[in-house]
């Protein structure tokens, strides 16, 4: 991570003695919390806190579910109730020290009278951030870069929304060893397994919009819906994920995108840097991406992937579609190299995650 979390992460390496084995647990506690929100919280970013007492016991939890109800802070404190005074917060992201549709996170910590805060992130927003000169200017201890790498990761998309404007996009697809996302036929259920097919619903579960291309919609015809038993709180509340249509070509009133159990949007444009405008003006943090190799080789090819997930089934067609489209790439030399972040077994298939190489800046001699 760049920017703010850089600097977190330094302070981090100044401050890491000063943090008990209690806090380190409750951190990594309230990091799986903040992941109960993910889809739910947009624009909002998701976020944990635990709540120890002044003997280092938890006594209070809780985490950000929706935009415009109670942060983390707010619904732990509330858990926690007297517990809290003289106690310690742990939180996965600077406190807030803005009003919003809510108040100021820093208020409600310093008047439950906690003496110690704990946290993962900076706040890179320039109107929330800032909250821990708030705190300690109250007399507050304030810790921060806490696991920073484990707790931005989990916030990845919010982060990266902040950052740069833009939603954060990753491009999902299953394949065969050989590279074809279906047959010369054209069919293409099931190149995967069960297993894997359920993963796909949960990563479909923690975006905020699933965007396919016309072609993809004429041809197979998919709801782009998360169909899961035991979806997410934060999901059962806010309800399905946008569906974005991407493309010119003319889609049945009939197409399944259309049926009522989820808000579709058509967006008629090719240029992928517009859809993401247009997604990011309707407060979309993370969109999913399953159109087909034309829309998936349109975004490679202007950057603004940033994440694939990859499930790869062990067999073999031989002929049939390419999971990318044309990207301009002619030769070897100019192969568009990735990082791998895990490789892992779900079911019988394989499940791949990466993302672009970060660009790699000479250093001047003498810094």
């Amino acid at each position: 991570m760049t920017g703010s979390t850089g600097r977190a992460a330094h302070g981090a390496r100044q401050q890491c003695s000063a943090v008990r084995p209690i806090e380190l647990d409750a951190m990594r506690r309230a990091i799986e919390l903040a992941e109960r929100g993910l889809g739910g919280t947009s624009p909002n970013p998701i976020v944990g806190c635990v709540i120890l007492d002044d003997e280092g016991g938890p006594v209070g939890e809780g985490f950000h579910q929706r935009a415009g109800q109670p942060h983390a802070e707010v619904e732990a404190l509330r858990n926690a109730g007297e517990q809290a005074r003289g106690g310690t917060a742990v939180v996965t992201l600077e406190p807030c020290r803005h009003v919003g549709r809510t108040g100021p996170c820093v208020n409600a910590l310093i008047e439950a009278g906690v003496s110690r805060v704990v946290y993962a992130v900076d706040d890179p927003n320039a109107v929330a951030g800032g909250g821990a000169e708030v705190l300690r200017a109250a007399g507050i201890d304030v810790v921060g870069g806490v696991l920073v790498r484990e707790a931005a990761g989990s916030n990845e998309a919010w982060l990266h929304r902040a950052r740069t404007g833009r939603p954060f996009v990753v491009w999902k697809f299953a394949t065969t060893l050989d590279g074809r996302s279906s047959a010369a036929d054209g069919t293409s259920r099931w190149i995967t397994g069960d297993d894997a097919r359920r993963d796909v619903h949960l990563l479909r579960s923690r975006v905020d919009a699933i965007a396919a291309g016309t072609g993809t919609i004429c041809a197979d015809d998919p709801s782009l819906t998360v169909r899961l038993d035991d979806v997410s709180i934060s999901r059962d509340l806010r309800g399905q994920p946008l569906r974005v249509v991407v493309g010119h070509r003319e889609i049945s009133s009939s197409a399944k995108v259309f049926e009522g159990s989820a808000p579709t949007l058509l967006i008629h444009e090719h240029d992928p840097a517009v859809v993401l405008d247009e997604l990011a003006d309707r407060d979309v943090v993370s969109v999913l991406l399953e159109g087909g190799p034309t829309l998936a080789g349109a975004f490679i090819a202007a950057g603004l992937i940033d994440k694939v997930v990859a499930y790869v089934a062990p067999a073999f067609l031989g002929a049939g579609q390419p999971v990318l489209g044309s990207i301009g790439i002619n030769t070897i030399t100019d192969a568009l190299r990735w990082e791998v972040d895990s490789v892992d077994m779900v079911g019988s298939d394989i499940r791949v995650v990466a993302r672009p190489r970060a660009e790699v800046r000479p250093v001047p001699v003498g810094e």
